[in-house]
């Protein structure tokens, strides 16, 4: 069991925990995840690592309610526990990974919703280590905005869009990028993070202007090691499995259309079934979850 130290509201349904996880936090790093489950019968829930402290021992996550196994999680307070939190699980990302690398270049980090969770870590580690890029955090409405202030501490330059225009810039993400660099601003990388929508949007804007872009991928996961193939995604002419392979890979090669498609699909009997049959020996199997283990 794994007991929850801190629990606060961010935004309308948007929740931050602090979870008391030794082992996740002496091993993970920014850009990975954990899967979660609220009780022993519940349903595996695959969250990005928004923060951790190696001296507390915790690990922290942000999640919005978007069924009722998140709902479920919602309702718990500090001092209850959760029954299983696994990780880290996926790769961490790249710019941390290869630091050397990247520690010269102009970044630009682009947050959508709930994005801005994972994205703050690796601003954070990155600022630790001498590199402070600029950051984006865009959302529908002011309502929906979620760790403006930490992230401004730990950044550049903090730019914030809404769709409504109810804080900061009035539009979306890829409109305050295209002002940036239609002012002077000058990127070596981008690394977005949000809906698949947003990315494929970014992808596409920074494509057309020349600047790298990475991107975190969170499909639907069950397992979180590559047998179900729920976490499918198409990067160039490759097939890649998110929790394995990534979260991270190149956002002008992410075949963006396909990973929207599958979304929907994978939510139904039918739509699993398509899948199964459409992608044959590539679909794996064994999460008990799609049947393919019966193959």
């Amino acid at each position: 069991m794994y007991k929850i130290l801190e629990a606060k509201t961010l935004a309308e349904n948007i929740y931050e925990m602090k979870i008391f996880a030794p082992w996740v936090a002496k091993k993970c790093l920014p850009g990975q995840f954990v899967i979660l489950r609220v009780d022993e019968k519940g349903e595996r829930i695959p969250l990005t690592i928004s923060d951790y402290d190696r001296n507390l021992n915790s690990v922290s996550i942000v999640f919005q309610v978007v069924g009722a196994s998140t709902l479920r999680l919602s309702k718990l307070n500090v001092g209850d526990s959760v029954y299983d939190f696994v990780g880290p699980l996926g790769n961490p990302s790249e710019i941390i990974s290869n630091f050397s690398e990247f520690k010269n270049k102009n970044i630009i980090f682009i947050a959508g919703g709930v994005g801005s969770a994972p994205v703050y870590p690796q601003v954070k580690w990155l600022s630790n280590n001498g590199l402070k890029p600029d950051v984006i955090i865009g959302a529908r409405t002011k309502d929906l905005l979620i760790l403006t202030e930490e992230t401004r501490a730990i950044c550049n330059n903090l730019y914030i869009a809404t769709d409504d225009g109810s804080f900061g810039f009035n539009g979306r993400v890829t409109d305050m990028l295209t002002s940036l660099v239609n002012s002077g601003k000058k990127y070596d990388l981008c690394v977005a993070i949000g809906p698949v929508i947003m990315m494929k949007f970014v992808s596409l804007l920074t494509k057309t202007l020349n600047i790298p872009t990475i991107v975190s991928m969170n499909p639907i996961m069950v397992d979180g090691t590559g047998m179900c193939g729920a976490c499918r995604v198409t990067v160039g002419s490759e097939v890649k499995f998110a929790c394995v392979d990534g979260p991270e890979f190149d956002g002008h090669l992410v075949d963006f259309d396909e990973a929207i498609k599958r979304q929907t699909l994978y939510k139904t009997f039918e739509g699993r079934a398509y899948l199964k049959e459409k992608e044959g020996d590539t679909h794996h199997g064994g999460c008990g979850f799609c049947g393919g283990e019966n193959d």
